[in-house]
Parts: C-alpha cells; structure tokens; sequence
C-alpha cells in the first residue's frame, strides 16, 4: 500500500488530483469555522457546557452528525445533508410516478442530468428548511445567561433583516459544500459528497479522543482502538459480502457467425442500501425533538412537561427504550430501501433484454420472485449488521464509563466506505497506467 501511494505520487496528473482533493478539503474546514452572523459564540459555548438540558443534548445530537459544524453555529451548520435528503426524495418518487422511471430509463444520460437539476432545485428549499430549525433550536434554547441569537425570528420580539440574513447565509453554506462536493468529483479522487461528510466525521477525532482519555485514561484508549479495529474489519467483512447468482446467456446466430453464450453472475451485495437507512433513521428520530422545542417555553405546564419528556426520549439519550426504537428503525429501513432499489434495478427485464437468464428459472414473474426471494434472506443479515453498528455505542455504554467513541459508529461506516471507494478509483488509476493498486 505505501508502494502504491508512492507511485501516485510520481503521476503528476494523480498527483495533481489528489492534492486538489486535499486542497478542497482544508477549505471545507476552514469555512466549518465561520460562524453565522449575529451569534453570540460566548453563550453559545456555555450552553454546549451545560449538557444536562434536553435540549442541549439535541444539539449535541446534531453537532455530532454535522462533523462539529453546529457547535460553531458556522455557516456549514447543515451541512449537505440537505442535499442527501432531496436525493433521497426523488429516489422515493421514482417507482410512484412511472413518468420519471420511464424519462431515466429512456432519455438515459440526459435523464439523469435533469434529475440532478431536479435535486439541487429541491435542495435550495429544504436547506432554508432545516436552517431555520435550527437557528429556532438555538434561538429558543434555554439555559445561556445571554442569548445565543438575539434578535431572530418574524415575531414582535425577532428582526426581520437579521432573520432573513441567517437564513440566506446558512443556505448559502449548504450550497457552497456541495459545490465543492462536485468540484472534487469533477477534478479530484472519490465521491466529493462522501468525502465533504468524511472530513466532517473526521475532524472530531481528536476531541474525541481527549474525551476519552479524560474518562478512561490509557484503559479507555487502547480499549477503544481495539473497538474500532474491530469494527472496521466487521464493516468491511459485511459491505463486501455478496451473494452470486449464475447467469447463462444464449447463442446467437447471424449469418454464418455465433454470438453471445457463456455464463457470468449476478452479485446481490448482503447491503445494498449502504449508509441510507442509518440517516433515515437518525433523521426520523431527531425529527420530534426539534418540533417539541418549539412548546419548552409554553406557559402550559402540562405541554410544556410533554415536550421536555418527547426532546429527552428523542436527543440520542443512552436508554434502552430509545436503542431499542433506533435498531428497529434501521431495520426497518434497510427492508424498505433495499426494495426499493430492486424495484428501479429490473433485474428480471434487463436480463431478458440481454438474452440472459438464471438455470432452472422461468424468465419474467419466476425470476423476479427467484431474486426477490434471496433479497429477503440476504438483507436480513445486512440489516441486523447495520442495527448493530447504530446501537454499539449504547451497547458499549452498558460496560464502559463512556459511550463516545473515535468516531461514531454511523460515522465509521461512512469512513469506511468513502474510503474504501476512493481506494479503489486510485487503484483504477494505477492499473491504466500500469502499476500495481491498493487492493493487490
């Protein structure tokens, strides 16, 4: 692997990529520290301190699924999971409305491009969205002598002007990610959306490992890279872990020449939905919270009561009622997704498009239920791989002092594969110019 790295080195047009990459990178960082204007960065550190609040745990919640950006309130608080989320909307829509199944299928390249415009449209309204609830979350949070954002809302009390700036800037940011997501899939090495969510995770490496030691000491420390060691090579077992189906293809006569024959397979990956239901799931139950704290402050008691209760249940808390509802949520999720994605694959037609078919299986309605059939079996193993990964650091918590990990167990999984992917288009590069890769 060193060798390999050397060798790209030497090339200057991967050299020149790869520094690019990293370039784009700092850059993303140094914007995660730009605060929002208006913010009192004062207030906003003492209230972070004081995580015995409900509502001081949701955020936390959140800073940890933006890679420390909320805790600097920047401008890249949401991050490009805005973004994701649109994807994912489209994605959804895809099998409801067989207009858009048949565009991709038909107009292809072109298809796929107006579906990209499509989400970068629905992405603008979705990030004033979630940056408003957020700057609400803060606004609203109780706890900060002072307060955090003075001034924001369209209520009596809020400037508009102010307001109105928040909203455009934090936008503005989750814009400004993902364009540099693309410029990094455009001119540089691996998925520029992975890697943009990659330096996120990564970046609280270090925090997280004084928090540990503070904690646990050398104990915690070489307990925890044993933890993630072994997590690794368990995500790595499991994401490369395929199920094989044979295929035959039939020969073909023209003229006075055969064509075609011979036989491949089908890989059936045992997680086919990757990172997705670990993000609807955190999605989903972050969800409630950030609606209840819009009723902490009602002069109610009772729904105020309520809502304290529905944002500790929801903020990531280390009860076991809440593991529980978290594992059956990704579960549930993976089914859902992975079903998905069978349905816009159409194995079965494009198989019998290509001449192809499955020995001892009728083609059509028989080899859609054959191949539907090994999903279910297969998925339920990718499923309960990816509850587990969702629930170790409550699992861990029952043993140990401290649940806080390198990285967060979601977050490995994303580690793990954005660099997984990106070691194979380096590898791919390598081999096209005649060099040995990484996975050799």
């Amino acid at each position: 692997m060193i060798e390999a790295l050397r060798n790209s080195f030497k090339l200057p047009d991967l050299r020149r990529r790869i520094l690019y990459t990293i370039l784009i990178l700092l850059i993303f960082r140094l914007a995660s520290n730009i605060p929002v204007p208006g913010v009192n960065r004062l207030a906003l550190k003492e209230f972070l301190e004081s995580t015995t609040t409900a509502t001081g745990q949701l955020i936390n919640l959140l800073d940890l699924l933006s890679g420390g950006a909320v805790a600097n309130f920047s401008i890249l608080a949401a991050g490009v999971y805005p973004y994701v989320t649109a994807s994912l909307v489209l994605q959804l829509l895809v099998p409801i409305f067989p207009k858009l199944e048949q565009m991709l299928q038909e107009e292809g390249e072109e298809g796929q491009r107006k579906m990209n415009q499509w989400t970068f449209y629905l992405t603008v309204p979705l990030a004033a969205l979630q940056a408003y609830g957020q700057a609400s979350l803060f606004s609203a949070a109780a706890g900060a002598t002072t307060p955090i954002l003075p001034n924001f809302g369209f209520g009596p009390n809020g400037s508009v002007l102010q307001t109105i700036t928040i909203l455009i800037t934090m936008t503005a940011g989750t814009m400004f990610a993902i364009w540099l997501g693309e410029l990094i899939t455009e001119q540089g090495i691996g998925n520029g959306l992975s890697l943009i969510i990659f330096g996120g995770i990564a970046s609280r490496i270090p925090s997280n490992l004084l928090s540990i030691w503070a904690s646990d000491q050398w104990s915690g420390l070489i307990i925890f890279l044993l933890i993630t060691v072994v997590t690794v090579l368990f995500i790595v077992y499991i994401q490369e872990g395929e199920r094989r189906i044979k295929v035959q293809y039939g020969k073909r006569v023209r003229g006075m020449k055969v064509y075609g024959g011979g036989s491949t397979y089908i890989p059936l990956k045992l997680n086919t939905a990757g990172m997705i239901p670990l993000i609807l799931a955190q999605s989903i139950l972050t969800f409630p919270a950030v609606i209840a704290q819009f009723f902490v402050r009602s002069t109610n008691p009772s729904v105020r009561d309520i809502a304290q209760s529905v944002i500790s249940f929801f903020s990531g808390n280390k009860s076991g009622w809440y593991a529980l509802v978290y594992f059956l949520g990704v579960v549930g999720f993976t089914y859902f997704y992975t079903f998905i994605m069978i349905e816009q694959q159409n194995l079965p037609d494009m198989l019998k498009k290509q001449g192809g078919f499955i020995p001892g299986v009728r083609p059509g309605k028989k080899t859609e239920e054959f191949i539907q059939n090994i999903y279910k079996h297969i998925t339920l193993v990718g499923a309960l791989f990816l509850g587990l990964v969702a629930v170790l650091p409550y699992i861990i918590g029952i043993f140990m002092t401290t649940s806080q990990m390198l990285i967060t167990s979601s977050g490995l999984l994303i580690v793990v594969g954005t660099v997984m992917d990106t070691m194979r288009q380096l590898e791919a590069q390598l081999l096209m110019r005649h060099y040995e890769g990484f996975l050799r």
